[in-house]
């Protein structure tokens, strides 16, 4: 599969900063999210990975990692990097038992954290994870339950983007005020269909993939700010097809409701 330039370079450089830094430690790195899934935008699109190394890492090499993402991102500051460190051995168990790992959320460094442990994560690695270092995923033993990519979405929908939505629906707020623009009203939206899209499928896609499929779950009176969703997505060179961001802002948080009281209704949850 070929990746666009920008990944393979921030790879490269991630790969070579941890091999002088810690000769060894890493020993797979694979790539996610929109990049497997063939949706990677550059000027929106992070890039997603799992990083393998031999054993949980100790604080020495916790340090190490700390001081190789740091100085990639110094290097090559956009796109972020983030994504888990894990074990081979953790990847073939159910992430529920993996407890919080070392991992880059938001560009910033955590030793312990649970963001992206997830069934998610693993189906993606294990059905079109890009591979840069290591064994293929066909040869990889990644756990990988469908019906868990259901009740984590599930749970996903009625805990996050609910609050997500509650704070969001506050104007003088961060995050209501981060919803005036236009990448948060395209980035919630799709993540909410895609969301959507896995409860009813027991599969994942990507934002893209999510946004024509609410094209088409949903009806007609949606389509307008999904139609401008997919629109940021893909770069925004075409004009708004709304008059005002507060007008678009409403129209993201009156489909987001409808798509968490979709999700939760008894016929789909």
């Amino acid at each position: 599969m070929a990746i666009h330039p920008r990944v393979q370079a921030l790879a490269e450089v991630f790969l070579r900063n941890a091999d002088l830094e810690a000769p060894g430690l890493v020993q797979g790195l694979y790539l996610t999210g929109s990049v497997a899934l063939g949706d990677f935008r550059p000027h929106s699109s992070d890039v997603d990975f799992v990083v393998v190394t031999p054993d949980r890492p100790t604080a020495p090499q916790r340090d190490s990692l700390r001081r190789v993402h740091a100085r990639t991102r110094s290097q090559i500051p956009s796109p972020q990097f983030n994504g888990v460190h894990v074990t081979w051995a953790d990847l073939a168990e159910d992430p529920a038992s993996c407890g919080p790992v070392p991992s880059m959320v938001g560009g910033r460094f955590k030793e312990q954290a649970a963001a992206d442990v997830n069934p998610v994560t693993w189906h993606v690695l294990a059905t079109r994870g890009v591979t840069v270092r290591g064994p293929l995923p066909v040869e990889l033993e990644v756990w990988d339950e469908p019906e868990s990519l259901r009740a984590w979405s599930l749970g996903s929908l009625d805990e996050q983007w609910r609050r997500w939505r509650a704070k969001a629906g506050r104007l003088v707020t961060p995050r209501g005020l981060a919803a005036l623009g236009s990448l948060a009203p395209s980035w919630s939206v799709l993540s909410v269909s895609r969301l959507h899209f896995t409860l009813r499928t027991c599969e994942t896609t990507s934002k893209s993939g999510a946004g024509m499929y609410a094209l088409h779950a949903f009806p007609e009176r949606w389509q307008r700010i999904v139609n401008e969703c997919l629109r940021v997505r893909r770069g925004g060179r075409l004009p708004s097809l709304y008059a005002s961001s507060l007008a678009r802002r409403r129209a993201a948080l009156d489909y987001i409701e409808m798509v968490l009281d979709d999700a939760l209704a008894p016929s789909l949850a």
